[in-house]
């Protein structure tokens, strides 16, 4: 009787495992599936975004090209199959929306590069699918290495120590190429602007840092005006990352990444302590940087001028003036409200409109409506990233994917904002749509932190660091 009994338990427990198995194989995934709906939707956009370059530009369909893409549209469904099988519970939109940005991009910058008569691996669409390839394959490479991104905050002054260093590199001698800011470092073979990295390496520690201090931070300050004000000696890490910010203006004459750190620190800041008045704090400490930097620097001055007077001919035909600025405001005014149609317009008239300027590029051929969707596929990235940190308990997740989707949403607005003249405009590049390697890698890089903290948001919410 024992004996029989045993096997029957025994196999009842064998029978449980391989129901359970079964049960894993035959759950649909809703939102692997949900993603896999919007990425062939974002593939027939970007395939068809390329065809339409080709009509505009050159009157036929050149199929190499779009076979290229196809090697791209197929790293895109790679990525998907990994999330399907190590990390289902990943959230169904970032993928999408970077894909499609990413193409749009591409079909610009190819439209550029047909105006201009590149070929091989001069032109600037070559490099850039690329680059995308590098860029996608480093993002399965973090979904399959990073099972579990608690891990980095372990690593929080490792991470700190990395970004600091990535930010120096430029400036070092032999390392740093000749432009107009000290953003980039020459391997000889190729080069990359490491401040695009160290974003990274620094939302991690901030993340990490003000987790472990965040009790001291948000202690009992002064109470005025309603809200509640720190102490002075909690001001010293907001004042250390502004004289970084500071110093990365100055010594790299380099205002768009000071402003990216500093703005960036205090939003996570925010979320830390949800205290207003750090806010508050932040604005006018990045309000009276600006202004010393336009008094003292020349570069930044500048930048000013150019903002607030730019159709003064004077300007517009002065050294560094605001030729390039003009330029992309009027093609802006010609696509109108629907565009010239892709292919068709004169994007080509404004300098580096592949890189700084391929917003309005798009804008001259896509029009107001074609902004506006961009626009607002930025907004659903932005938000979902923001609905990642905020939905798990995490402390160090919740400050990490806030902090990452801030910044692209802070580098959308500088340069979107400069480029129609809302802002000075300043030298970084537009998030998966602009020219360059480092920007893209960076960028799929917080595509897949995202994917892994909502994967363990879903799947194991309960846990807690801080």
């Amino acid at each position: 009787m024992s004996g029989s009994s045993a096997t029957a338990t025994e196999a009842v427990s064998t029978d449980t495992a391989v129901v359970r198995a079964l049960r894993r194989i035959r759950v649909p995934q809703t939102q692997r599936n949900r993603e896999l709906g919007l990425l062939v939707f974002a593939f027939l956009i970007n395939g068809s975004a390329v065809a339409l370059v080709q009509l505009g530009a050159l009157g036929a369909i050149d199929w190499t090209f779009l076979v290229y893409c196809g090697g791209l549209t197929a790293l895109v469904f790679a990525l998907h199959i990994v999330l399907r099988l190590r990390a289902r519970d990943a959230d169904p939109f970032v993928v999408p929306i970077a894909t499609l940005l990413t193409g749009l991009g591409l079909a610009m910058i190819y439209r550029l590069d047909i105006a201009r008569e590149r070929h091989g691996w001069d032109a600037f669409s070559t490099r850039q699918l690329a680059w995308a390839a590098i860029a996608i394959v480093g993002a399965i490479a973090v979904v399959l290495l990073l099972r579990n991104y608690r891990v980095l905050f372990r690593y929080t002054y490792v991470f700190g120590f990395t970004g600091i260093v990535l930010l120096i590199l430029p400036i070092i001698p032999g390392l740093g190429t000749n432009a107009n800011a000290d953003v980039w470092v020459s391997l000889g073979f190729f080069s990359f602007q490491p401040g695009e990295l160290a974003k990274i390496a620094l939302a991690i520690f901030f993340a990490g840092y003000l987790v472990r201090t965040r009790e001291s931070l948000t202690s009992v300050g002064t109470r005025f005006l309603g809200m509640t004000w720190p102490r002075a000696r909690e001001l010293g890490p907001l004042l250390v990352i502004w004289l970084i910010s500071l110093g990365i203006i100055v010594m790299q004459r380099d205002l768009g990444t000071g402003l990216l750190i500093f703005g960036m620190f205090v939003a996570m800041l925010y979320v830390a302590t949800g205290k207003t008045s750090w806010v508050l704090i932040g604005v006018t400490l990045a309000a009276v940087g600006a202004v010393i930097a336009s008094q003292v620097l020349a570069y930044v001055n500048g930048r000013f001028t150019n903002w607030l007077d730019a159709f003064n001919p004077t300007v517009i035909d002065a050294p560094g003036g605001s030729y390039q600025l003009v330029q992309g405001i009027f093609g802006l005014a010609q696509g109108g409200l629907v565009g010239t149609g892709l292919g068709q317009g004169r994007p080509y008239l404004t300098p580096v409109a592949e890189s700084d300027y391929i917003l309005p590029a798009l804008g001259e051929e896509l029009g107001l409506i074609g902004v506006f969707a961009i626009l607002c596929l930025y907004m659903v990235f932005t938000s979902r990233g923001v609905r990642i940190g905020l939905a798990g308990q995490d402390d160090f997740g919740k400050l990490l994917a806030t902090g990452l989707s801030f910044t692209i949403a802070l580098q959308v607005f500088i340069m979107v904002g400069g480029v129609t003249r809302i802002i000075p405009l300043t030298g970084l590049t537009t998030p998966f749509l602009a020219a360059g390697g480092s920007s893209l890698v960076a960028n799929w890089i917080i595509v897949a932190l995202l994917l892994r903290i909502s994967d363990g948001v879903r799947s194991r919410p309960r846990v807690v660091i801080g």
